[in-house]
């Protein structure tokens, strides 16, 4: 298949740049392995999208963006690309099925996912009580105690979240402080149901068909204890979905693309737009953002050639 751009990517910024590109009347594909929606469709309920004084469903929200989108003509492929190599001016992308896609520029919307730490009991018992996504699974821990593991951003808003169905949320951070916004720490704070487990780390993670308990170990002193959980959600960081992309472009320490304000790479014709990319708030408005920005120069790109 042969088009002028692949959007690679079908979350917030991967749809807009796909509407923006498509109304250009760029010939354009999107390629998306999962979903349409990437995290957004996970999420459960989105209260600060601009324009929306209501809250909006994740999933609704992701139906209402690919709806747009494909109102001026996008193309939608759902396939999971294993390669993208440059050639000549243009790049050749290769799916799990052989399929060869082919393009004079590229956005690269893939987004990023949870880091996972690794500990025992956690990929055993993922799905049986351990989670990434406390507005996906929270419900599922109604009248439980569960465990949150870090201290940003994230973390603490989903401790707050949690604290909607769980008897007691166990909020464990390696630090003696949390790295969170104040506003949300000291929500945090004033809540009973949630007990701050100051410089201690997880160590594993116990339960045979689910989740029975978290033992955690100080950091001080090396002593350990065993909290009766029946969930456990991690929130310890976000590694960019870059697989078979990091030779093309260059990116941080932590694999996140560098752009310019452009959304433009280091490679000309290749641009990103999202969480996959270097900056500094990750949200669905900036993703639309980066995702508008990256069609309008990838337009101005391809009328140069």
């Amino acid at each position: 298949m042969h088009t002028d751009l692949v959007v690679l990517g079908g979350g917030p910024a991967g749809l807009a740049a796909g509407m923006y590109a498509s109304r250009a009347r760029i010939s354009s594909v999107l390629i998306e392995k999962g979903q349409p929606g990437g995290q957004m469709a996970a999420t459960e309920i989105v209260e600060n999208y601009p324009g929306f004084v209501d809250p909006i469903y994740g999933a609704e929200l992701s139906l209402k963006m690919e709806a747009h989108a494909r109102k001026f003509g996008l193309e939608v492929v759902q396939a999971d690309i294993l390669s993208v190599e440059k050639e000549g001016k243009g790049f050749t992308l290769t799916d799990d099925s052989g399929t060869v896609y082919s393009c004079r520029a590229l956005i690269i919307a893939t987004g990023a996912s949870p880091v996972k730490l690794g500990i025992p009991g956690e990929l055993e018992l993922a799905g049986k009580g351990v989670s990434y996504c406390a507005v996906c699974d929270g419900p599922f821990f109604r009248d439980f105690e569960v465990a949150v593991i870090g201290g940003g951003d994230s973390a603490v808003q989903e401790a707050v979240y949690l604290t909607r169905f769980a008897t007691r949320v166990h909020l464990i951070h390696r630090r003696d402080e949390l790295r969170a916004l104040k506003e949300l720490q000291e929500k945090a704070f004033g809540m009973p149901r949630i007990v701050i487990h100051w410089s201690h780390v997880p160590v594993e993670i116990t339960g045979v068909r689910e989740v029975e308990g978290i033992r955690i170990r100080s950091a001080k002193d090396g002593s350990e204890e065993n909290l009766p959980v029946g969930g456990v959600f991690f929130y310890v960081g976000l590694k960019p979905s870059t697989e078979g992309l990091k030779d093309l472009v260059d990116t941080d320490y932590a694999g996140f693309i560098l752009t310019d304000d452009t959304m433009a790479t280091s490679t000309p014709g290749v641009f990103a737009a999202g969480d996959v990319r270097c900056k500094q708030l990750r949200q669905i408005a900036t993703a639309v953002g980066d995702g508008a920005t990256a069609a309008f120069s990838a337009q101005h790109y391809l009328e140069k050639l």
